[in-house]
């Protein structure tokens, strides 16, 4: 039974677990007549029971360029612990949070992913960057351990044979171009202007749009490929489009950049608007503010509308840190809960759990779709959410670093899951 709450050296392991529920085998007895002698029945002790934690790793950058949607992963993943743990754990078992750094480098996330599976987690989640989410997809399949992917949206970290790997948040980079043209053929917009970073995410969302956009009677010109900061001048990039006469600005290829564009935007293509990299909203307004009202929109998995992710915020920025809870930790959240789940029916074995998950769709709080998958682990019903920068005010208890909220431009219609 799962009980649930209310809804280094340079690789160092941190855990976070609770304490073991404290269990107590029943005592032998004896069985006896005073009617006659009889020969004493044979003590019975209860079956053991097995009070071990159930470790669940987590794999993210902590250190590096996709700090800001780290933190928020490790502390959704550890507020979901924490809920469980108070709540009596998965048949008294507590949950145990093995974390590792990633460090945004393919070779010392692979090295990391093969640390925690020696360590004996039942499941590992997290992966942001398609650099390092390929790559250890790749090895969760070769050791048969599911992976849930937060965002790493490249398509090459999924193939027809992958059965241990999952997406949670961000499809595949070949899906996310839809909604943008959706968005822009509603605004009757035929000219819009794309960036994109020079790694594997970036490449997948040039092609994405390239094909998206062809026949579509929408311009978009020569697509801008920049370098990763911190020594990026985007400059040179947005004038470019702003020279062509970009109605909009689309940097969902390059989440290191956002706010540098949404800036450098402001001033030389006037007040169109700059589509994110579903990138944490704190993370991109910070201090833009007026810049980023009314022009910075971005995509989601988080229904930041529901009165679930609200809830689940508010508990979230009470225990965490941070300022926001952004999707990347609804996704995180989620992910502790469905290998709960799956623990609590089929138990620790990495297999089964992987097998639960394909067998099962969940409905997971705050999140804005069903989370199901395909048969090689791509979202099965994804709705991405587009919302807008507002002047708010956002809901009471919900947002720690400003008083902007969400405009809702559109939820997607439901994407055709990429088949490599």
């Amino acid at each position: 039974m799962l009980v649930v709450a209310a809804c280094g050296d340079d690789a160092e392991t941190t855990t976070t677990q609770g304490t073991a529920a404290p269990t107590t085998a029943a005592p032998g007895t004896t069985a006896a007549t005073t009617a006659a002698p009889t020969t004493a029945a044979p003590a019975t002790t209860a079956a053991p029971v097995d009070t071990s934690p159930i470790k669940i790793g987590m794999l993210v950058d902590q250190t590096s360029t996709f700090t800001p949607w780290g933190v928020n992963v490790r502390d959704g993943m550890r507020l979901a612990v924490k809920e469980l743990n108070d709540a009596g754990g998965v048949d008294g078992r507590m949950l145990e949070l093995v974390e590792q750094d990633s460090e945004n480098d393919a070779d010392i996330g692979v090295d990391r992913f093969e640390r925690l599976v020696e360590d004996g987690v039942v499941a590992v989640g997290g992966p942001i960057s398609s650099g390092v989410g390929a790559p250890v997809a790749a090895v969760a399949e070769q050791m048969q351990v599911p992976l849930f992917l937060i965002k790493s949206g490249t398509d090459a970290a999924l193939t027809r044979d992958s059965r241990y790997t999952f997406r949670t948040c961000l499809p595949a980079a070949p899906m996310v171009a839809g909604p943008v043209l959706q968005y822009a053929q509603a605004q009757g917009m035929t000219n819009v202007g794309v960036i994109v970073a020079d790694y594997a995410w970036g490449q997948a969302v040039k092609s994405a749009v390239e094909n998206t956009f062809a026949g579509s009677g929408i311009d978009i010109g020569e697509i801008q490929v920049a370098p990763v900061p911190p020594t990026t001048d985007f400059t040179p990039f947005v004038r470019a489009m702003a020279d062509a006469g970009a109605q909009m600005i689309v940097a969902t290829g390059h989440p290191p950049g956002g706010s540098a564009i949404v800036t450098l935007s402001a001033d030389l293509a006037g007040n169109v608007p700059v589509s994110g990299s579903w990138s944490p909203p704190n993370a991109i307004v910070g201090g833009l503010q007026e810049l980023a009202i009314g022009r910075y929109s971005d995509f989601g998995c988080a229904d930041y509308f529901s009165d679930d992710y609200q809830d689940l915020a508010r508990r979230y920025l009470a225990f965490s840190d941070n300022q926001f809870m952004s999707d990347d930790a609804v996704a995180a959240y989620a992910i502790v809960n469905m290998v709960a789940q799956a623990v609590g029916e089929v138990g620790d074995d990495p297999k089964a759990v992987a097998e639960y998950m394909h067998a099962n769709s969940f409905e997971m709080p705050g999140h804005a779709y069903t989370l199901r998958w395909t048969e090689w682990g791509e979202l099965a019903e994804a709705t991405p959410v587009f919302t807008i920068i507002s002047e708010g005010p956002a809901p009471d208890g919900v947002n720690e670093a400003g008083d902007w909220w969400f405009e809702l431009l559109v939820q997607a219609d439901p994407l055709e899951p990429y088949a490599p």
